[in-house]
């Protein structure tokens, strides 16, 4: 477990690189229920004006803030998380989408014992999720 006084307002505590196909949004759209079908059809993504059919917000969602999970060591230990949805990302058939993804701390309560972690998530080099923050308690208790 990560403790708050080796931590610093600046440090970068996770990075990740994702990978999606095709074939990780129907995954996803089975598990969460979510059967858009701008997120598997180009021709309905195309008919509503978008780029190309879409990862669903709350996969990116999720993937974004799985680093700062696995570095905390317990997902019970995430007291807040919000992002902005910015930018979609959209995932080619055959070359699919890249998703960057960096974790760095950006205040520290230490009378709290928490940590607030903000995330600069980016696909094609640009950011698709803003203001994207989770806040981590680093203590068992008070």
């Amino acid at each position: 477990m990560p403790q708050i006084s080796d931590l610093n307002v600046g440090d970068i505590v996770a990075e990740r690189t994702v990978e999606l196909s095709r074939d990780s949004l129907v995954r996803y759209a089975g598990a969460s229920g979510d059967f858009n079908p701008i997120h598997y059809r180009d021709d309905v993504a195309a008919s509503v004006g978008l780029p190309g059919v879409l990862a669903h917000g709350m996969l990116t969602m999720g993937l974004a803030v799985q680093p700062v999970v696995d570095w905390a060591g317990d997902p019970g230990r995430v007291e807040d998380y919000q992002v902005r949805f910015t930018r979609p990302v959209v995932v080619d058939p055959q070359s699919g989408a890249t998703v960057t993804i960096a974790a760095k701390i950006g205040q520290i309560d230490a009378e709290a014992q928490a940590v607030r972690v903000d995330l600069t998530v980016t696909y094609a080099e640009q950011t698709v999720l803003g203001k994207a923050q989770v806040r981590v308690r680093l203590a068992e208790s008070l």
